[in-house]
């Protein structure tokens, strides 16, 4: 386990075991938004999918996204290891809607400095809404993708509770 994506819905919990399994298995960590958003009014980096690329053809790395548009496939290209955090809805949106809450309440700086507000709460892209209304074209697409021969040398781990997460995360720490 050398290149690792780590995929699922918005609010599965990508980032953290991103963090955890990047700092167990010493391997450098991307984020994916932050690479991707890196400034005010949510800008996108023109250069956005060229670093995406330099770090996909390094020899290790960990990224925390099913990957945007312009680098999904270059990513799954490069990827040994594709760990998916399949939760249901019941376990994704109390988590998206506490970090969304949290981070507009207080304000928090995220990705190129930008916030959650309130309006946005109200918006198709906020992630709330982006996590229900995605969650099954998300499942349908990583589905396709895990079983698609293409990307048959991928080692997929598919985790489908967060309890059998944190056991498949003792397993990798003490092998």
């Amino acid at each position: 386990m050398r290149r690792v994506l780590v995929v699922g819905i918005s609010g599965a919990g990508k980032s953290t075991l991103a963090r955890t399994l990047a700092g167990e298995l010493a391997l450098p960590y991307y984020e994916m938004d932050a690479l991707h958003f890196t400034g005010p009014g949510w800008a996108v980096d023109e250069d956005f999918a060229a670093r995406v690329a330099d770090i996909a053809a390094s020899p290790s790395w960990i990224f925390d996204s099913f990957g945007y548009p312009e680098v999904r496939d270059l990513l799954w290209e490069h990827a040994d290891t594709v760990v998916w955090l399949d939760y249901p809805r019941r376990v994704v949106m109390p988590r998206v809607l506490r970090r969304s809450l949290r981070r507009t309440v207080r304000r928090e700086r995220i990705f190129g400095g930008n916030r959650e507000t309130l309006a946005a709460w109200f918006r198709r892209d906020h992630p709330a809404w982006w996590a229900w209304s995605q969650h099954a074209p998300r499942r349908s697409e990583i589905t396709h993708r895990t079983t698609n021969p293409r990307f048959a040398p991928l080692r997929v781990v598919r985790l489908t509770t967060p309890a059998e997460t944190r056991g498949w995360v003792r397993v990798q720490i003490k092998t």
